[in-house]
Parts: structure tokens; sequence; C-alpha cells
């Protein structure tokens, strides 16, 4: 126990989260973000002059940096694994498979792969589709492997426009993998495969067919709506990913607070 402590002690630390704020960037399909203060300070003064304020949210599960269950999407009728999903949903009771709730949380070896910074360009074109040859030609380039089990993220650019949500959204329109680039990553056997768009996938495509390849087929969870900037500023290729999905039952996806922890 001591000598994780002091391993841990010397890490530097990457938050890889972006901030919620009203009229922050949602997918149109998915309900915004929404806050408000319910309670403000001197509504209600304490004997000794202390005051507390509260405040509400509200917001969908896919909304900011989250993780997909396997439950996110089907293909057929069919769930992960070839369950029939008409019996298995409720609109009160969610999913009762693969719902978020039974994702463990996340300490696993994180891989960066930093496609816009080997295309030569700040941030990825809209229309720009992330080939099994990019990114087999960026972990070449950065030297790092891609193993059984990893978290692999791929690096846009698109995080800048976060805090511009019509542009970051762009008429659901975006840069990303499309269904040979998945099948780069699921030949690997990744844990999950995320990237700072709001869709993961090239979009649009009315089929999906990244997600219906990761989540349904191969049973790989995706993460999107990324912070990755800090992370390629430093050059930084692979570290331990951390992350813990909230225990919502029956929900389709999560948000959470990842983080990147590299050790010296």
């Amino acid at each position: 126990m001591t000598e994780l402590v002091d391993l841990i002690s010397g890490a530097r630390v990457f938050d890889l989260a972006q901030p919620y704020f009203t009229g922050m960037p949602h997918h149109p399909t998915h309900p915004p973000y929404l806050f408000s203060l319910v309670k403000q300070h001197g509504e209600y003064v304490g004997p000794a002059g202390s005051s507390a304020a509260a405040d509400a949210i509200a917001l969908g599960s896919h909304v900011g940096t989250h993780i997909d269950a396997l439950c996110h999407f089907s293909c057929g009728g069919k769930l992960h694994g070839g369950a029939d999903v008409a019996s298995l949903q409720s609109y009160g009771g969610g999913l009762e498979k693969f719902s978020i709730d039974t994702v463990a949380p996340i300490l696993r070896r994180g891989v960066l792969l930093d496609i816009a910074r080997h295309a030569g360009v700040a941030a990825l074109a809209e229309d720009f589709e992330i080939t099994a040859a990019h990114l087999e030609a960026a972990a070449r380039a950065q030297q790092v492997e891609i193993r059984r089990g990893d978290v692999v993220l791929l690096r846009t650019g698109w995080a800048v426009y976060w805090n511009d949500p019509a542009k970051f959204i762009s008429q659901v329109r975006g840069p990303g993998p499309a269904l040979a680039g998945a099948q780069w990553l699921s030949a690997r056997e990744v844990f999950a495969a995320g990237s700072d768009t709001v869709a993961f996938e090239k979009v649009p495509d009315a089929a999906m067919p990244v997600h219906v390849h990761l989540l349904v087929e191969q049973g790989i969870h995706i993460i999107e709506c990324l912070n990755l900037e800090e992370l390629a500023r430093e050059g930084i290729g692979t570290f331990l990913f951390i992350a813990a999905p909230l225990k919502l039952r029956g929900a389709t996806a999560s948000p959470i607070r990842p983080i990147a922890v590299v050790t010296p």
C-alpha cells in the first residue's frame, strides 16, 4: 500500500472531461443540460449567521463527457450477445441487460492516438474519415502498441470548439472513424474507444455503423466528448485511464470524469 501511495504521489494527473454549463453542446437526439440555483444564500439564515446555497440539474445520460453502455444500440432487434431487446426494456425501468450500472469502475491502460497532429492540422475537417491507415500510422509514429483491454482515445482537435456549441455540433457533422477504422480497433480487442467529438464516428451516417459494430457486434464501449488537448500538448501516448460510470440502473450511458495518470 505504501509503495502504491508513493508511486501515485509523484504522478501527473490530466483531466479529460469537458465542463458542464447552461447552453453547452448536446446531440439533438438527447435532452440538454439544465441547471439552476434552487436555494440562494440568505433565504435561510441560521442562528449563528450561516447560510447555504443549493442547486438542481437535469441532463441526458449521453450529455457531456460520457460512456455508452452496450445496451445503447441494438441491431435487428438484438442486443450484444443476441438477446431480443423488445422484452428487456421499459420507459420506467430502462434496459434490463447491459445497462450502465453493470460497468465496473475502469482502471486500464490508456492510449492516445493524435490523429489531428499526424494530419498536420489543429483540428480535422468535419468530413474527415479516420481510416485504418491513419490509426496504424499514428500508432507507429508515436511508437505505441495497442493491447487487448486498452482504452484507445482518438484526438480530432474538436475539443477546442466546446465553448462554441453550434460549431461543436455542426448540424451533427464531424470527423471520426467509419466502419473500417472501427474494425481496426475491434481487431485489437480494446475495452473502449473514445474521442473528443459528439458522435465518435464520422457523421452524418444514418446507419451509425461504428456504434453497431463496437457496441452490438463486439461489446466495446464508446466514450464521447473528451478533452484531449492537454494530454496531446504534452505528447503523452500511454497512461493509466481511470473513470467510473454512475450506477444508473437501466441507463444506456453515464456521465464520467475521466483522468489520465502518468507516473514518472
